[in-house]
């Protein structure tokens, strides 16, 4: 299967691509699983939007007891108003 694509769109696509830390396969992915919906898609990956995924790893990690993250919240406002 042969897939032409603009040059100036995949240059762009590429530099959005490399600002998220992704790769160009992944952000497609990305797109047309949103695109033909997940129920439709075969991959069994749950995908992770890319609000949530800029996301991750910012903050302190909590404990697994701490679900509702409220020790976690408690002690960084004992913290803050120390």
């Amino acid at each position: 299967m042969n897939v032409v694509i603009n040059s100036n769109l995949y240059r762009q696509a590429s530099e959005y691509a490399k600002a998220q830390g992704l790769n160009l396969t992944t952000v497609i992915e990305n797109f047309l699983v949103r695109f033909v919906g997940q129920d439709k898609a075969s991959s069994s990956e749950q995908v992770v939007p890319d609000v949530v995924q800029s996301l991750l790893g910012a903050g302190d990690p909590i404990s697994d007891e701490d679900l509702n993250a409220r020790k976690a919240y408690q002690q960084y406002l004992e913290g803050k108003y120390k």
